[in-house]
């Protein structure tokens, strides 16, 4: 302790002087109003999709048993919805859920997108976006932190008190670190009580059941909110140390907030999307219905393709005509179809993917020279409202779709003769016991290895802004003068 004697000393001063300001109650009021109002819209926002997702997805379970006996084909178009739920750290971090659809229909030889996004159903407020808890700690509280911390040092070089100080055995590196503890301890002081509550509340409506995945995100989240609240902490003292007066501190300041909370990640997004233009959803779906189309059509008997595989089948087994195969041949046919159709949706997918990846791998580049875009990043992929996400739930769709698609025509292979029915004959069917054996589908959020694997590069780059930062205090208090 006695090594940071003069650190703690400063930084108490420091914190005296900023509670003798009557407006930091005000605005830590006004702002711990805005966190716990963000806390309850989220929860009821959280607990209202979660209510409308299980809903609708027990439903569609049930209208899914309840068909009557059919031919499975016609059971593989009839289709199923998957809903994606959302986490419970979505309360505190928004991201991109509500643009994003959280329902997909699924169908035989179709893939669709996920429709049903909260944007499609709210006001035009959220056009300008929600207040979220991670808004509040991104934007708004750097934004307090500079307007703490904009005189820290400047004030007393402005009225002489910084000479005196440094006459009187503090060096540079005693006062920066004194400065910085002070700012620290004053938005601790603040916010951590609020924090506190905050968790309090999210495990009280959840009746403190979490898991350990849950757990540990819950604790990177507050965890790196903390590193990132130092870097402005940080960049206060700094920017005040090097202004000769508090007013063109603060300016530069409010101009740096500027910077990495409005103008570069809007630039980033243009620019990223300028670069690397993906193409529109009519042209991609244009695309795949060509290549298909090039493939064949497994509903045409007379089709070239299919025709070859029907022939080279009666060759095999020694027969004249598809009625004295052993198997349902239309069946046959069609799992082959649903083969060809996926296998052509998911390269043109892929290829589509690889487009946004490279979007987001400029967006994440940038996180080096902008904290916030990194902080952003992480937050959103911690609390599973990420783009990666999304993406993560389509894939879960699909392998879904295509099971159960694979599956119908498992049972029309099976089940289903080849011989088609007189006029007077009862429909070829199979019994509707087996719509029980496709299961109910779950949505499985990502874990915390993978979401700190996807975004390695936030997490690099905001420890590499810390160590910078700290290297610039080191290099400052070498050069700064008292005048």
């Amino acid at each position: 302790m006695k090594l940071l004697h003069k650190e703690i000393l400063i930084a108490k001063h420091l914190q005296k002087s900023v509670f003798k300001n009557s407006a930091i109650y005000s605005i830590t009021f006004f702002i711990g109003v805005l966190l716990l109002f963000a806390a309850f819209s989220g929860w009821d926002n959280y607990k209202s999709q979660n209510e409308t997702s299980e809903k609708y997805q027990h439903q569609s379970r049930e209208d899914w048993l309840k068909n009557p006996d059919k031919n499975p084909h016609r059971m593989a178009h009839y289709g199923n919805f998957a809903f994606r739920k959302s986490t419970s750290l979505s309360v505190f971090e928004f991201g991109m859920e509500p643009f994003f659809g959280n329902a997909i229909f699924l169908e035989a030889h179709k893939q669709n997108t996920a429709n049903f996004s909260e944007a499609g159903f709210s006001n035009s407020m959220l056009r300008f976006g929600e207040i979220s808890i991670a808004m509040i700690l991104q934007i708004l509280l750097p934004l307090l932190i500079f307007f703490v911390g904009f005189n820290s040092v400047a004030y007393e070089r402005e009225n002489g008190t910084l000479k005196i100080l440094l006459t009187q055995g503090i060096t540079w590196k005693q006062l920066l670190f004194g400065k910085i503890l002070g700012i620290t301890s004053v938005v601790m002081l603040l916010f951590v009580p609020t924090i506190m509550v905050l968790v309090l509340i999210w495990l009280t409506l959840q009746n403190f059941t979490i898991s350990a995945d849950e757990t540990i995100k819950l604790l990177l989240f507050i965890v790196f909110h903390f590193i990132y609240q130092m870097f402005f902490c940080i960049i206060s003292v700094l920017v005040s140390a090097s202004g000769k007066t508090s007013k063109k501190a603060l300016v530069s300041l409010i101009g740096i907030w500027l910077i990495f909370t409005i103008i570069l990640p809007r630039t980033t997004q243009a620019i990223g999307a300028y670069l690397y233009q993906a193409p529109s959803k009519i042209q991609f779906n244009s695309d795949i219905e060509k290549d298909i189309l090039k493939q064949g059509d497994s509903h045409n008997p007379n089709d070239v393709h299919y025709k070859a595989i029907k022939d080279s089948l009666l060759t095999v087994y020694k027969v004249d005509s598809v009625e004295k195969l052993p198997f349902n041949y239309s069946g046959f046919i069609m799992t082959e179809g649903e083969r060809i159709s996926s296998n052509i949706y998911n390269k043109h997918l892929e290829e589509l993917l690889k487009i946004y990846k490279k979007q987001n791998s400029f967006s994440k580049a940038i996180s080096f020279i902008n904290p916030y875009i990194a902080m952003k990043n992480l937050s959103m992929g911690l609390s599973n409202t990420d783009y990666d996400s999304y993406i993560d739930f389509q894939k879960q769709a699909e392998q879904y779709r295509y099971n159960m698609a694979q599956k119908m025509n498992g049972l029309q292979i099976k089940y289903i003769s080849n011989k088609k029915p007189g006029p007077n004959d009862k429909p070829l069917t199979i019994d509707k016991k087996h719509w029980a054996d496709i299961e109910e589908f779950h949505y499985e959020p990502k874990g915390v290895r993978e979401v700190l694997k996807t975004e390695i590069i936030a997490v690099i780059s905001l420890l590499l802004w810390i160590i910078l930062l700290f290297v610039l205090i080191k290099i400052a208090a070498k050069n700064l003068k008292a005048i």
